[in-house]
């Protein structure tokens, strides 16, 4: 069984309001995005059961600017109600024109729900959108553009599923490989211009804005950043993988115990890092030469 491979992304419109309110905007963009999944699946028209649904939220672009958007790794296919697999009938999954509308129908929805009942702090740039008209003119623009949902080429197989998991859903805003240089006053990286054919450029910015960009990438304390949805959510979903498995005629796994793996090994096969090379020359693996020891310092003066 393929799965497939969707993004939805929130208008940079909507980025001050997160910032101010991150746990509620980013509960909004999750619940959106599964309800429009699963509302597809379950329609006749394209699947007519239930799906398996784990979306990924993501905050950042390449330039640590604030992107919101999640990933959605979706079931090639849905359960129907009398047990069959149903498989897509049109060479895809769902249309993405029509995901798109039906995900901004849904999150404005919500958002206005959100407005009403108060739930939303208001302050500095987002401070005008206590009053009505200014709301009213916000959610006028927001519903005239149309907003990104991208499906991308589904998994190869179970292999590359496990291995987007293990990867791509653990990223953060800036890995190591990425930074070039760092002072008291600059911050130098690495990104790729997806503007400009993804050419891979250098940025520069001042240790201040560089913090600040980081930061609003820091999620609430206790946000999981990880859902399950459908088949895959945690109620019932061991008995609803089981029927999946019958309908599909696939065995469950067995689960054969293993030696622990290796921290050489682990960052090998999720980061194709080798952590024994030299991360400036890249030469053959690095050997140890001695101990620097911790020099002792005398008492303070």
């Amino acid at each position: 069984m393929p799965y497939f491979h969707v993004v939805f992304t929130l208008p940079h419109t909507l980025n001050a309001l997160a910032q101010g309110n991150p746990r509620v905007i980013y509960r909004l963009l999750f619940d959106a995005a599964a309800r429009t999944l699963l509302e597809f699946g379950e329609n006749p028209r394209w699947l007519g059961g239930e799906i398996g649904a784990t979306v990924v939220l993501h905050t950042w672009g390449q330039n640590l600017n604030q992107h919101l958007h999640v990933h959605a790794l979706v079931s090639g296919g849905a359960l129907g109600r009398d047990g069959r697999w149903i498989h897509p009938r049109r060479g895809f999954l769902f249309p993405v024109k029509a995901l798109s509308q039906v995900f901004r129908g849904k999150f404005l929805a919500a958002l206005k729900r959100a407005f009403d009942a108060g739930a939303l702090a208001l302050a500095g740039s987002t401070a005008d959108l206590a009053d009505a008209g200014s709301r009213a003119a916000l959610f006028a623009a927001l519903r005239a553009q149309p907003w990104v949902v991208y499906a991308k080429r589904p998994f190869a197989g179970p292999g590359q599923v496990l291995q987007y998991l293990g990867r791509y859903t653990h990223r953060i805003a800036l890995t190591n490989s990425r930074l070039v240089s760092l002072d008291d006053e600059m911050v130098r990286f690495r990104y790729q211009d997806y503007a400009c054919g993804n050419r891979r450029k250098t940025m520069s910015l001042e240790a201040q804005e560089f913090i600040r960009r980081y930061l609003t990438h820091v999620l609430p304390h206790g946000f999981m950043r990880i859902r399950h949805y459908g088949l895959n959510g945690n109620r019932g979903k061991h008995h609803k993988l089981a029927q999946a498995r019958a309908a599909l005629n696939v065995p469950r796994p067995e689960l054969v115990p293993t030696a622990p793996e290796t921290i050489e090994a682990f960052w090998l096969r999720v980061a194709q890092l080798d952590i024994h090379q030299c991360p400036h020359c890249a030469s053959a693996p690095m050997r140890r030469i001695g101990v620097l020891l911790p020099r002792a310092q005398g008492p303070p003066r």
